[in-house]
């Protein structure tokens, strides 16, 4: 299967995200319009656009860069609850038609200020529950016409979204990724999702996962296409093995200082956790996954890094692949230089 090579854009109101520069025009259209441009001219098919209360909203920043980009594919993060599952079909197949099919979605759970926009967070069954009907809803509007759907949180009837999603050989419509580790979590992934992210564990570990979800999916009747699965994980790839090590180190030195802002969330979730613990195991596991920035404030997927030469990362990289992973989401800071460092050094290892 084709591997899918995506970047991030962190989408961030406040400049220095991850230690990125700090500068005046981080979030300007032209500087992320470079990001994206940049992405297309060193060889990456798109990248995750962060979501959360008190950042642009990324569905806005998706539809900017589309339109000033030719080949770019958005991973548009999104959250049930801040979007109706009809509205968010009916905007995501225009940008989809208006693209040439070029729109992939990251639905997401996780925790944010819900209250700000007149959400309610609820108990994990409920975020859950409510994630796997607006997945549900989503994917029919996107496939069938005169749609009825009456379920415990969302409703829609006689509902046709126009225009369609673009449909090209085996696509149907966008693919919808998923994270979450929690068993709600899993749950709904096995059963709705279109793709399983990871964030960066070691390959045992992801490996049981795989093996877990795709027993569960067919355990609960998976009625769609076989469940794929992606990594999110940042990557620090120097020329050579000591100078990545090096640079590594220090950036966690300047994590542990204060240089660099702590994620306020990196306690809140299942899959943060998980990540977390990894420190307990030690500082460097398999061949070269790194976890002590999780000791010191990293949080998502700058809680563990790849670290090494372009050859050292693709080598790790074709591990997990080898388990079965696909799509592969990474970044490091500064953002717009690694873009053009990783897209030369580490992407032609990827697809040689």
């Amino acid at each position: 299967m084709t591997l899918q090579l995506l970047w991030y854009i962190p989408n961030q109101a406040q400049p220095g995200h991850r230690g990125d520069a700090v500068t005046a025009d981080h979030n300007s259209l032209e500087t992320l319009t470079g990001q994206a441009r940049a992405l297309e001219e060193h060889g990456w098919g798109g990248a995750l656009i962060g979501t959360g209360w008190g950042r642009p909203d990324t569905f806005t920043v998706a539809t900017v860069l589309a339109a000033r980009t030719t080949t770019f594919q958005p991973l548009i993060a999104v959250r049930p609850g801040y979007w109706q599952p009809a509205q968010f079909a009916s905007a995501a197949a225009t940008l989809d038609h208006l693209t040439g099919g070029r729109v992939l979605i990251n639905i997401v759970s996780g925790k944010d200020d819900l209250a700000a926009y007149g959400d309610r967070e609820g108990d994990q069954a409920h975020r859950y529950a409510r994630t796997r009907e607006f997945l549900r809803i989503v994917r029919k509007l996107w496939t069938e016409e005169n749609v009825t759907y009456d379920g415990e949180h969302f409703t829609v009837t006689g509902s046709t979204v126009v225009p369609r999603t673009v449909v090209r050989g085996d696509r149907r419509h966008p693919r919808l990724y998923f994270g979450g580790a929690s068993a709600a979590a899993e749950r709904v992934a096995a059963t709705e999702a279109d793709v399983q992210l990871f964030w960066g564990e070691p390959l045992d570990d992801v490996a049981e996962r795989i093996d877990r979800l795709k027993r569960l999916g067919e355990k609960l009747g998976r009625e769609h296409p076989p469940l794929e699965f992606g990594l999110r994980v940042t990557t620090v790839v120097r020329d050579t093995t000591e100078q990545a090590w090096a640079d590594a180190e220090a950036k966690v030195a300047q994590m542990a200082s204060g240089g660099i802002a702590r994620d306020p969330n990196r306690f809140t979730a299942v899959g943060q956790q998980r990540l977390l613990d990894l420190a307990a195991r030690g500082d460097v596991l398999d061949d070269n996954l790194y976890t002590a920035p999780g000791k010191v404030g990293g949080g998502g997927a700058g809680t563990t890094w790849l670290v090494g030469s372009a050859e050292d990362v693709a080598k790790s990289l074709r591990k997990y692949q080898a388990l079965g992973i696909t799509h592969f989401v990474l970044s490091d800071t500064p953002y717009l230089p690694e873009i053009k460092r990783q897209g030369d050094l580490l992407l032609p290892l990827l697809r040689g």
